[in-house]
Order: structure tokens, then C-alpha cells, then sequence
């Protein structure tokens, strides 16, 4: 695996962080007994000795993007919502300023309202060109962000193409949308 034509692959996690990648997992690693604005500078760590002056402008674009977050600034990680907790977790990869934003299962365990924020966020990133892998099993969710899609059965890719093309594909309807006929109804 190639980032901008540098191999990737077994690389220590350090080097490509300072590459660009910036990771946001489904179980989101915060560091609970921490304050959010600790959390979310700590995404900023990494940034090379003469990036580290965008901090402050890095937080200002985090908190308007989840202006939550402001609001609880000085509140502990391990008080917060499911939500907000994704939000921060979001928020912290972004304060790195990534080439390329690996996201897995940014919905899961959330309620509908907050997937569908969650789901925004990421439409707003994408107008603002960030390069995003998202990993989602919301296949709606998922194919109506995405450019591309993927379909992993069994860790093999069973489909690949345009997320519209996927979206209307009578398989991926069937199997992934539930939009298709039931038992009942064959």
C-alpha cells in the first residue's frame, strides 16, 4: 500500500502519522481522564516543529465544526456522550491536518441523530477536499458519502464501482439496503 507514492505497508505507526494518515477507530481511544482541549491537542502532537503554530488555528476549525465540543472544552473525555466522544474523536485526527482520514465505523453505537451529524461532518470534509477511507457497515450511510464503494464478503472484495452505481445495484439492494423483496414476498 502506496500514501502519494511512499509505501505504507508495515511502516512504523509514527512515520505515517507524520505522512498525513490520521486514524479515528471504532472504539474512538480517547483518553478519558483527560479534557476534551487536551484530547483534541494531543491529535496535534505530531505536527512537525514548524506546523506546530497552527494549533490554536486547527482547534478554532475543530470547535467549528463541532461547536459542542467548545462547549465542553474543559470537560473530561470519559464524561462525555457517545456522540460527542465520536466528535472528539473525529475532532483529534483532524487537528493533525491529514492527507488522508481513516474512518471506521465513525456510526456505530449511535443513535440515528447523531449518525446523521456524524454523516454531514463528512460530507463538509469531503467539499473541503480531504481524501477520506471510510469503513462503514450503514451501507446507506456509506454509499451516499462515498465516490467509490467496496463490498467485503468474507474479506474478499465481492463488488466494487461508483457508490451511486453500487447504491442502485439489485445485489447491494437486496443484501445491504433491505429494500428488497422479502422472504414472503419471492
Amino acid at each position: 500500500m502506496t500514501l502519494a507514492g511512499e509505501p505504507i505497508t508495515g511502516a512504523p505507526v509514527e512515520d505515517n502519522v507524520a505522512r498525513g494518515l490520521a486514524l479515528v477507530p471504532e472504539t474512538r481511544e480517547l483518553f478519558a481522564g483527560m479534557t476534551v482541549e487536551d484530547n483534541l491537542l494531543l491529535g496535534a502532537f505530531s505536527l512537525p516543529r514548524t506546523r506546530r503554530r497552527e494549533r490554536a488555528s486547527l482547534l478554532e476549525q475543530v470547535f467549528g465544526t463541532f461547536p459542542r465540543l467548545r462547549e465542553r472544552r474543559g470537560q473530561l473525555a470519559g464524561t462525555l456522550s457517545g456522540g460527542e466522544r465520536q466528535m472528539l474523536a473525529l475532532g483529534r485526527a483532524l487537528m493533525s491536518g491529514p492527507r488522508l482520514l481513516l474512518l471506521d465505523e465513525p456510526s456505530l453505537g449511535l443513535a440515528p441523530l447523531i449518525v446523521r451529524e456524524i454523516f454531514q461532518v463528512i460530507v463538509g470534509l469531503r467539499r473541503r477536499g480531504a481524501s477520506i477511507l471510510l469503513v462503514e457497515q450503514n451501507a446507506r450511510a456509506a454509499l451516499q458519502v462515498a465516490d467509490e464503494g467496496y463490498v467485503l464478503e468474507a474479506g474478499e472484495v465481492s463488488l466494487a464501482g461508483p457508490a451511486r452505481a453500487l447504491a442502485s445495484d439489485p445485489r447491494v439492494i437486496e443484501t445491504y439496503l433491505g429494500l428488497g423483496r422479502g422472504p414472503a414476498e419471492r
